[in-house]
């Protein structure tokens, strides 16, 4: 079973290749049937979850950092 960190890279990386695929070929967003299609709000989503991702990648695969208070 996959840990949390590689599903996160897994996801990573297929919202890349996502973003990619819809940047190579560019199309204009458009409204149909009531219907808005905003091609500009779907890269800046993919960009903001791809942020989010990366932050929780690296919380997942640390370096963790434990406290410890002693008594003296």
């Amino acid at each position: 079973m996959a840990t949390a960190a590689e599903n996160f890279l897994t996801t990573y990386n297929n919202v890349a290749a996502r973003l990619a695929e819809i940047t190579a070929s560019p199309k204009p967003s458009y409204t149909e049937n009531g219907r808005t299609f905003n091609w500009t709000e779907y890269q800046r989503f993919l960009v903001d979850q791809m942020t989010t991702l990366k932050e929780l990648l690296v919380s997942a695969e640390g370096p963790y950092e434990l406290e410890s208070r002693g008594v003296t």
